[in-house]
């Protein structure tokens, strides 16, 4: 019996096992454009050809772009002691240990996360970390809903979209009503939030900077959010926290970000990381999981999960979440990377962000064509207007060897012409100047 006879007869057999009669009747209840195109599968290959075959495929990936791509992801450097730590067999573990005080090393390394993120934030209470930025700011809406007893919630259109879309995919089978409100000149239009504030808002949900880049001071949102009965919600960049006003300065109940830009590489979109921080008074309504430290029987200190807030560890209709999973890992990494950068390396680093995008914003100034916006205060990221449509200049300025930015046509309707341009501590003064200069060719 030849191969292919063999297999029709092996497939034949596991159909009549399942109770169909042929493949398409199988995928019927998947629509025809979903469905696969061809079982046609090649032979299988040696070791050796599949990661010959790989490599091939991996030397396809622009690695060596010079990064000027922003848009909530950010290419900034990572100590070499990061990864060292980090591989340390006292702390790495990809996930929650499901004996874990007997982890005292990695129980510690999360107690210390959430310490730095309290501090960064300036809120009282964070968890040992969540997936992403996004599901993050999914959870904090979740917990004004459970808060409040409130289902209206109010978006910012600065809000990153890809959070946006999370946030509205994973409430689809909920009845909760969001309103989403506009910019105006780059930052939140307050006289639209205002006019949405009633007696059934849950949230207001903002981010700083936004999307576009730009800063704001959210005090006053936040004072009438507060007079309404509802949460003030921010999603943050934690590089930007060494310089800029924290969520707790300005009043805020919870923060929410992602944790990427604290020594975690770009990976080509992941693993990362989800911080949330809040009140004290939103504690019990926090998802996941706290780290908190006691003393033993002997008198000495040590570390213990507490607060655990998931369905498998309390009654389910009172378990606040469960897809709140920690990336132990990721916030093994975040905290050795602020440990090592302490108080004042942060602040230094948000420093040089931001000098260093002032300074391309000076040199794109002077480029035929180009307009940046200055309607709002910005930290490392910008906005800049260009004569043609920038999708088309980001594919010409691949071959000269930069990722130029992030096309907002590609989230924003009527901004085809408009380019996200990120800078980090790592984009040199040559590096900018010749962006500029190939800018300026490719236009």
């Amino acid at each position: 019996m030849n191969y292919i006879s063999h297999t029709k007869i092996e497939k034949n057999q596991m159909l009549e096992a399942i109770g169909v009669k042929s493949v398409d009747e199988l995928f019927r209840d998947i629509p025809e454009d979903l469905r696969p195109k061809s079982f046609n599968i090649p032979e299988g290959k040696s070791e050796f050809e599949v990661i010959e075959h790989l490599k091939s495929l991996s030397r396809k990936n622009a690695t060596h772009l010079t990064n000027f791509v922003g848009a909530g992801f950010y290419d900034h450097y990572i100590p070499a002691a990061v990864d060292s730590l980090a591989g340390d067999p006292k702390f790495y573990t990809a996930y929650t240990p499901y004996q874990p005080e007997c982890s005292q090393g990695w129980l510690q390394a999360i107690y210390e996360y959430q310490t730095v993120i309290c501090e960064l934030t300036g809120l009282d209470v964070s968890n040992a970390s969540l997936y992403d930025g996004g599901t993050a700011l999914y959870e904090a809406a979740m917990m004004a809903v459970r808060l409040t007893g409130r289902k209206k919630i109010i978006v910012d259109s600065g809000v990153s979209l890809i959070y946006r879309t999370m946030l509205y995919t994973y409430t689809s089978n909920l009845s909760i009503e969001f309103v989403e409100t506009p910019v105006a000149h780059g930052q939140s239009c307050r006289e639209d939030i205002y006019k949405q504030l009633d007696d059934k808002t849950a949230a207001v949900i903002v981010q700083n900077p936004n999307f576009f880049g730009a800063v704001d001071d959210y005090s006053d949102i936040v004072k009438r959010v507060h007079a309404s009965g509802a949460l003030a919600i921010a999603s943050v960049y934690p590089v930007s926290l060494g310089m800029l006003k924290s969520p707790g300065e300005m009043g805020f109940d919870i923060a929410t970000g992602e944790g990427q830009s604290l020594g975690i590489p770009l990976s080509f979109g992941g693993p990362y990381l989800g911080l949330i921080a809040v009140k004290k008074e939103c504690m019990r309504q926090m998802p996941g999981r706290i780290v908190g430290a006691t003393l033993d029987l002997d008198g000495k200190r040590g570390f213990v999960l507490t607060l655990q807030a998931r369905e498998q560890h309390i009654r389910r209709e009172r378990a606040t979440s469960n897809i709140c999973s920690n990336e132990a890992l990721c916030s093994l990494r975040a905290v050795i990377y602020t440990s090592l950068l302490g108080k004042n390396g942060m602040k230094e680093l948000a420093e040089l962000n931001y000098q260093k995008a002032e300074f391309a914003k000076t040199i794109l100034d002077k480029v035929p064509g180009v307009t940046v916006k200055r309607t709002s205060p910005t930290f490392n990221e910008f906005t800049v207007e260009l004569p043609k449509n920038a999708g088309e200049v980001v594919h010409q300025l691949i071959s000269k060897g930069f990722a130029c930015g992030f096309p907002l046509g590609k989230f924003y309707k009527g901004l085809d012409n408009y380019l996200l341009i990120a800078v980090t501590e790592k984009r040199t003064k040559e590096e900018i100047v010749h962006f500029a200069s190939s800018l300026e060719a490719a236009l």
